[in-house]
């Protein structure tokens, strides 16, 4: 199986040009001339960035997923592959129903009919790892249930082990191998799958973002139905909406494009810097439009988080770059510990100072947040930055939310839509705005210690005392033991002069 699976992944890289990727290296350069001579068939006029799109559709949905997930990577890729790898769409054909209905029935333990009302055995949509079909609960409610495919887990654990080995190969072959850490990505790719494998985390996540936005006039989330969810299931609410890829039709419907890119951009810097808890794959195909403009989110399988230590290096990187601040960047990244103790700050600022002078020249609404941050990535790439896991996503996140927004609205002016929010959250985190919420928050911790005070000093002091006895007296008893060694030494010196001085007395 795995060896049919190797010799088929040989094929389609060597049909669509792949090898160029490998006789770079000066090892097999030679074998670049023979290669061409025998496959001089190849029609190769596209660009090898399109090449391996197309090679990475054909191969199937488990690396159609690990192209977009290396999409993200654009600290290690080159922006042609980068921006074409973004083009991939996670798209297969359905499983046959009859399979739906035999893991739904597997997952209750019960006849069908007698979970739900309604169940309609046509998909309405299908991706690599599950399918979503339309069903009524018996209270009358439209629900969504998703359901995983059958076997992909096995189907999931051959290709990764392939990925791995190639990960271990490009290692071996290529100087840059050990510092793009292919063995890491292949991980991180593997940990991600492993998440949307498990439909339960998704629901939770689901849950989660559902919480932070309730009653929100800028998102809908549907809701969860527990009790009808498995590690293999998921039933949520049917949302209703139009595609927002859909242009035309979101047009038609009445839908103000320049409120609704405003309104994007809102929810991303909501659920970022307000909630660190944000959607991570909001491609078009993941978003609905209602008629009101009401955003309405779907498929929660990959989410970021990020913590008060992101928060606070994030504060201090955009008040820094605000302030051209340039030194004040480098000194961020040295700080947070991103760069090795020993990076010269200098160095470091002269190539913030050249990502970041430009953007300035330009009119604001043309900067991109996006862009910028990945070209300090890229920047930093020297400096042996480690680019932090949470931070690729939000990177990831932000792209396309900036695609998306001036796909609606191309005279959106990004860094204005976000100013007033950014600079409320900047306060909250750096500034007098943030002391009070920190004292607000330790207060009750502070006003359950304070009564306990004195008895923990107290305790503090006799475990000092009964520490400095014990101390002490391990003290007194090894120089006990030291001088009862010494003395048994001199003893036994004493005694061997006094052997040595009678015998020699009586010779």
């Amino acid at each position: 199986m795995k060896l049919l699976r190797l010799l088929r992944i040989l094929t389609i890289g060597l049909r669509y040009g792949l090898e160029e990727f490998f006789l770079g290296h000066e090892r097999v350069r030679p074998l670049r001339w023979l290669v061409r001579f025998a496959l001089f068939w190849r029609p190769l006029t596209e660009p090898r960035a399109v090449r391996l799109r197309l090679a990475l559709e054909s191969l199937g949905p488990i690396f159609v997923k690990f192209g977009q997930m290396l999409s993200t990577r654009r600290d290690l890729l080159p922006v042609d592959i980068a921006d074409e790898l973004a083009k991939l769409q996670d798209r297969v054909p359905p499983f046959p129903s009859d399979l739906a209905l035999e893991v739904l029935q597997a997952a209750y333990k019960k006849p069908l009919p007698e979970v739900f009302a309604e169940f309609d055995a046509t998909p309405v949509a299908a991706a690599s790892v599950a399918q979503v079909h339309f069903a009524r609960l018996h209270d009358g409610k439209a629900v969504a249930v998703k359901i995983l495919r059958p076997g992909i887990g096995r189907v999931i654990g051959h290709d990764v082990e392939l990925l791995y080995a190639a990960a271990g190969l490009l290692e071996k072959l290529f100087a840059d191998g050990k510092r793009l850490r292919p063995r890491e990505v292949v991980d991180e790719f593997e940990k991600h799958l492993q998440d949307e494998l498990d439909l339960m985390r998704e629901a939770a996540n689901c849950s989660q973002l559902r919480r932070n936005f309730l009653n929100s006039p800028l998102l809908v989330v549907p809701e969860v139905y527990w009790d009808y969810c498995e590690t293999n299931v998921m039933v949520m609410d049917r949302m209703d909406g139009i595609p927002i890829g859909q242009v035309d039709a979101v047009r038609a419907a009445g839908v103000d494009f320049k409120k609704l890119a405003t309104t994007g951009v809102e929810l991303f810097f909501t659920q970022v810097f307000r909630d660190g808890f944000f959607h991570a794959d909001m491609h078009p195909g993941n978003i609905l439009v209602k008629p009101d403009g009401q955003y309405v989110a779907l498929d929660f399988g990959i989410m970021g988080t990020l913590t008060e230590v992101d928060k606070q290096y994030l504060a201090r990187n955009f008040l820094a770059f605000f302030r051209r601040d340039y030194k004040g960047v480098a000194l961020a990244h040295l700080e947070s510990g991103w760069v090795p103790a020993d990076t010269r700050i200098d160095e470091l600022e002269a190539a913030v100072r050249t990502v970041c002078e430009p953007v300035f020249d330009r009119p604001l609404k043309e900067i991109s947040f996006g862009r910028v941050l990945l070209q300090l990535f890229q920047a930093s790439r020297r400096f042996n930055v480690e680019i932090q896991p949470q931070l690729v996503l939000l990177q990831k996140t932000l792209l396309n939310i900036e695609g998306l927004g001036r796909q609606l609205d191309p005279d959106l002016d990004l860094w204005k839509t976000a100013k007033s929010f950014l600079e409320r959250w900047m306060n909250e985190q750096v500034g007098w705005r943030a002391l009070f919420n920190n004292l607000k928050t330790e207060a009750p911790k502070w006003a359950a210690l304070l009564p306990q005070l004195p008895r923990l000093a107290h305790q503090a002091l006799n475990e000092n005392r009964l520490a400095q006895l014990e101390a002490g007296l391990t003290l007194m008893l090894r120089q006990q033991q030291s001088r009862n060694q010494w003395l048994g030494v001199i003893a036994g010196l004493l005694a061997v002069t006094a052997a040595t001085a009678l015998y020699l007395a009586f010779q």
